[in-house]
């Protein structure tokens, strides 16, 4: 099992709704709204590297509101 976070960049006003809305999609298994350089952080968990890569860039990316994100391997 592959665990990753990525971190999202949202529009003004838009964080909870899209946490919410990442929370729905496959292989998220956590989405919270945090303060700092970003608006939200998703956990994530795939069998393997293009499960992470599909959950990011065909579910969170595609999302309305959803900016610029970054997405960190968990290597322990």
């Amino acid at each position: 099992m592959i665990h990753a976070y990525t971190t999202v960049i949202t529009g003004g006003g838009t964080s909870q709704t899209v946490a919410e809305r990442v929370r729905e999609l496959p292989n998220v298994t956590e989405a919270h709204v945090v303060a700092g350089d970003f608006d939200v952080i998703a956990e994530i968990e795939a069998d393997d590297i293009h499960g992470i890569q599909e959950t990011v860039t065909s579910g969170i990316r595609s999302l309305e509101a959803v900016g610029t994100t970054r997405t960190y391997i968990r290597l322990d």
